[in-house]
């Protein structure tokens, strides 16, 4: 577990550390928390110099921890495969059969809440 700078473990470090071991005990979707030392890692990385970070260091800084954290679980590629690729399916079916009956403005968040919704309803988010 990871110590606060006290030597104590904090208490938001804890929380999430043992919510991340429930959802691999029961195989759900999770989203890793990075540890203080990756952050810092990364930071000094990407971020040069003493004053504020830049638009532009804070987004490789970013890029840099969502692929280093990733996410996992049993359910998380079949969640994205079916909240991007239902709605995308349905759009390219659309405009083959009927492109101008529904406009795409209102057709696209439509399915995207259809698929939502299902997937609710089906325990997979």
């Amino acid at each position: 577990m990871s110590i606060g700078t006290g030597g104590q473990m904090t208490s938001t470090t804890a929380v999430c550390e043992t919510i991340e071991e429930i959802n691999k005990t029961l195989g759900s979707t999770q989203f890793r928390v990075p540890k203080t030392t990756e952050l810092e890692q990364v930071f000094k990385i990407h971020h040069k110099g003493e004053d504020k970070v830049t638009k532009e260091e804070f987004n490789n800084i970013l890029q840099d921890l969502v692929f280093k954290t990733r996410f996992s679980g049993f359910g998380a590629k079949d969640m994205l495969i079916y909240i991007f690729g239902v709605p995308m399916t349905t759009l390219f079916i659309k405009q083959k059969i009927i492109p101008k009956v529904i406009p795409n403005e209102i057709f696209i968040p439509v399915v995207t809440s259809a698929t939502v919704f299902v997937l609710a309803k089906l325990n997979k988010i």
